[in-house]
């Protein structure tokens, strides 16, 4: 006897696919049924008596016709799943989509509800209900705690939490540095299945290809004068960057003047470096304590006052920050601006904004993106200015790439000392 579709696991839904033993419809409709017999499980929104169920079938009668074609699409074509809700919000909440959600409509999963990211009862329970109950085999939600273990052991279906950063996740929460991406699913076969499609790298992480000769032809770059009006620039420091980026263009990359959504971090910043201090000072105990330079002692003490929920404000804001860094070069491959506003003459007692730290620096501390200063010329006294480049997490080649072309083109020689 043939088991129902509702019971069967991802792989025998592709293998089933591939037969022509039934379509990707006949089976999103069997777990839009199901989904209708699950009040846990929060189907996305749309017309009634099912909501979206439409879009969800429209999706489904698109991937039956690429199998048709015998042209299925990436790992997941046409297999029911649900996602928990936090990872692929609802249109018009403002959310943002998590990669590993938008990895898995790449690889043609279809998406037929949302699980709550919290509710009451065991942690997990709605995503395991979902798997468990027939509502599709797979699930992705997040583990902060053992949510994803927890529910997968009072379910009696599987549950994974990835090693942290093996599934990109994005938007950060308040459990960012707790919460782990991962599946529910019918077995261990179909969780690394699922697990190859959400850890593969996504738009925003992907690393760029090639090596330092490429050069930066076809490349889009920002150019970044003064984060917008927020930082004064000397004229001399001003002018030798605005040269390397002419020289940048004259080699084949589209520039644009283009500011990154980038409020003053000071606040954020602080708090962390301060709590970064503290902790390095209590490790050292009072003898070393007392060898310290005196203003790091006095950050050290004004981050011994700082509370765990400052803290974590703080690190959600700088994740916040990571983000939209991280949306700015989906449309921009490099980001360029001063690397710091003035030359060495005018560094004391430092070339610092309210964080006291130079202003185009500190910012891409908290990001974690790649960032090089390259020579660009000096000023009137012959002191040299730098021009920084940045690139998205993990595409450190392009830093080196533009960086290169830089100096193969010469744009880097200082002029000679008068």
């Amino acid at each position: 006897m043939t088991a129902p579709l509702t019971e069967l696991t991802a792989r025998r839904l592709l293998s089933g696919f591939a037969a022509g033993d039934f379509t990707p419809v006949d089976a999103v409709r069997a777990a839009l049924d199901r989904l209708d017999r699950i009040g846990s499980v929060r189907p996305e929104p749309g017309a009634s008596p099912r909501p979206d169920a439409s879009a969800a079938l429209a999706r489904a009668e698109a991937s039956a016709a690429r199998w048709e074609r015998g042209e299925p699409r990436g790992l997941l074509d046409g297999v029911p799943v649900t996602v928990e809700e936090s990872l692929s919000p609802y249109e018009g909440t403002g959310g943002t989509e998590a990669p590993s959600a938008a990895l898995l409509r790449e690889h043609g999963a279809v998406l037929v509800g949302r699980t709550p990211a919290r509710e009451p009862g065991p942690p997990g329970s709605a995503r395991t209900s979902a798997v468990a109950l027939g509502a599709g085999p797979l699930s992705l939600g997040t583990d902060g705690g053992g949510a994803i273990r927890v529910a997968a052991s009072f379910s009696g279906v599987f549950g994974l939490k990835p090693t942290y950063g093996r599934v990109p996740h994005f938007p950060a929460g308040p459990f960012g540095v707790l919460a782990h991406v991962g599946p529910t699913a019918r077995d261990a076969a179909d969780a690394a299945l699922m697990l190859d499609v959400i850890s593969g790298p996504d738009r925003i992480r992907q690393e760029a290809e090639g090596g330092v000769e490429d050069g930066v032809k076809g490349l889009r770059i920002a150019y970044s004068p003064s984060f917008g009006g927020q930082v004064a620039v000397d004229p001399s420091v001003a002018s030798a960057v605005r040269g390397a980026v002419t020289a940048l263009a004259g080699l084949g990359a589209y520039i644009t003047e283009a500011d990154p959504d980038m409020a003053d971090p000071v606040d954020a910043f602080r708090t962390l470096w301060s709590a970064s201090a503290a902790r390095l000072a209590h490790r050292l105990g009072p003898g070393r304590r007392r060898s310290l330079d005196p203003a790091l002692l006095e950050t050290a003490a004004a981050g011994a006052r700082i509370s765990a929920v400052e803290y974590l404000a703080a690190e959600e804001a700088r994740a916040g920050l990571e983000r939209r860094m991280d949306l700015f070069h989906t449309s921009y491959d490099l980001l360029i601006t001063p690397t710091v506003p003035v030359t060495a003459a005018g560094a004391a007692p430092g070339p610092r904004g309210r964080a006291g730290w130079p202003p185009f620096a500190y910012p891409f501390n908290m990001t974690r993106q790649p960032a090089a200063s390259v020579p660009c010329g000096v000023d009137a006294d012959g002191l040299p200015i730098g021009v920084q480049l940045i690139a998205a997490r993990h595409a450190d080649a392009l830093v080196l790439r533009a960086a290169h072309a830089l100096y193969e083109a010469g744009a880097t020689a200082a002029p000679a000392r008068s």
